[in-house]
């Protein structure tokens, strides 16, 4: 009989996993669409292309969950992306992406470098929710300025004729959000104000939560230069984040967009009271 009670102990802990997770994901905004940037960090084309990667692997993992996505506003450079921000539409993924913000670590031979010595290339990556009507964040015209500006591109058929992007400053907490992936002026404006609203929602948010200490310590750990997780391609293969110690050797996996296991982790982590901390130790990683 004992094949039989693994087996369905195995199924029972799977059930009970899968229903922890959801009960995890109860936040206000946790069941909403998600709002994904990537900025590259100092370090060039090195950086510029780890962003690239970073990008198609949530790329990948929204198609493997069956979510749909769509760029936002994207800036290209040498040897990849400078900075690009994605909307990916699916149940929870705000909820399920919310853990990823903060600064990503690549470790690799660097395919740039004649000399094929190993970099280290940081990105950071930031999650905001898409407000929906069950969530209120109101804007008011007098709060906020409007610009319009003619789109870049590569060239050619991609370099749009009109002043067609938008940029939308909100005067009093000076965040600044920009749109020019649509031809027309009023849905890169539509999509301009959406992201601002998420944008301050998360600021009001942090902003609640900045008497909690707990929050105070966490915020930290997310700040520029201070990985949350390392991607290890050379001299051996790991995925490690610093949080939970959680890591696995496939890194081409993760990057081909299984990062279900650490989303999960990180989730269990929290919920057995687990402190987000980073660890000074893990700088060979």
């Amino acid at each position: 009989m004992e094949a039989d009670i693994r087996a369905a102990y195995d199924s029972a802990k799977a059930r009970f996993d899968k229903a922890i997770v959801l009960e995890l994901l109860s936040g206000e905004a946790d069941r909403t669409g998600a709002f994904l940037t990537i900025h590259a960090g100092s370090g060039g084309t090195e950086a510029c292309d780890w962003a690239s990667m970073l990008f198609r692997m949530y790329c990948r993992w929204a198609e493997r969950r069956g979510f749909k996505y769509e760029v936002v506003d994207l800036l290209e450079a040498e040897g990849g992306i400078k900075s690009v921000t994605i909307e990916i539409d699916g149940s929870y993924a705000y909820g399920y992406l919310r853990g990823e913000s903060g600064v990503h670590r690549l470790v690799r031979i660097s395919p740039f470098d004649a000399n094929a010595r190993r970099h280290t290339s940081f990105a950071s990556v930031a999650i905001l929710p898409v407000i929906d009507d069950s969530i209120d964040v109101t804007v008011k015209p007098d709060e906020i300025r409007i610009d319009t500006y003619r789109a870049g591109g590569a060239g050619g058929q991609k370099v749009n004729k009109t002043d067609s992007a938008v940029r939308i400053t909100h005067l009093a907490t000076g965040i600044v959000v920009t749109c020019q992936n649509e031809r027309s002026q009023y849905k890169n404006k539509d999509v301009a104000m959406a992201v601002l609203k998420s944008r301050l929602y998360e600021h009001y948010r942090e902003e609640k939560e900045k008497e909690n200490a707990k929050y105070q310590a966490e915020k930290k750990e997310i700040a520029w230069g201070s990985q949350i997780r390392s991607y290890v391609f050379q001299p051996y293969t790991m995925v490690k984040d610093h949080r939970t110690k959680f890591s696995v050797g496939n890194v081409q996996a993760v990057m081909d967009g299984d990062i279900d296991p650490f989303i999960e982790n990180l989730l269990h982590f929290r919920w057995k009271g687990g402190a987000v901390l980073a660890s000074d130790d893990d700088d060979e990683v």
